[in-house]
């Protein structure tokens, strides 16, 4: 397993989260090192779901409007419908996905996650996957949807489904692992 050490990640959710989408990346993450975060557009709690039944509750670490996405080396984008649904028709969340865009940082979006990249302007030639209903949206966004497990496109990695979360929680902490351009820039 890759070190990652000393990364901070962001996982950027609101209440309908699809409850493992969220929380096995957050353990996965954190056995390899990683500070994770939840962040959300309110405090306290998060509501999360089993399709389409209630799930468990989440503590939100911190709020949006006091998040500085520069603060993160990475950042996680769960399903579930409700979620990213929300969160695309917030401009605050909008902008906090856009730094991660702009500075090329790692960003992993499962099922119905990628919904907010579209609106990040953010997977226009990409190859990516997602729950098969958006994938109509992808394409008509620039995408190039391809159906498998776990698609990783340079910075980008997505999966479609919880049970692509094995593959899905493994790429996006191999590409922790690797060095980052910046740490790159600075090693030479």
């Amino acid at each position: 397993m890759a070190d990652i050490k000393h990364r901070k990640i962001a996982v950027l959710a609101t209440d309908g989260f699809e409850q493992v989408e969220l929380t096995e990346p957050v353990k996965a993450l954190s056995a390899a090192g990683a500070n994770v975060k939840i962040v959300s557009q309110k405090t306290g709690d998060i509501q999360g779901m089993n399709h389409h039944e209630k799930g468990g509750k989440t503590k939100v670490d911190l709020d949006l409007s006091k998040a500085r996405p520069e603060d993160f080396d990475a950042l996680v984008l769960p399903g579930g419908v409700a979620n990213p649904d929300t969160l695309r028709t917030d401009k605050q969340a909008i902008a906090f996905i856009k730094h991660f865009v702009d500075a090329g940082k790692p960003i992993a979006a499962i099922c119905h996650g990628p919904w907010t990249l579209i609106e990040a302007d953010a997977v226009r030639g990409r190859k990516i996957t997602s729950w098969p209903s958006l994938h109509t949206d992808l394409k008509n966004a620039g995408a190039h949807w391809e159906d498998k497990s776990v698609v990783v496109d340079g910075n980008l990695v997505t999966s479609r489904k919880p049970d692509d979360l094995p593959d899905f929680n493994r790429a996006f902490i191999a590409l922790l692992g690797k060095p980052s351009a910046e740490a790159l820039r600075k090693a030479s």
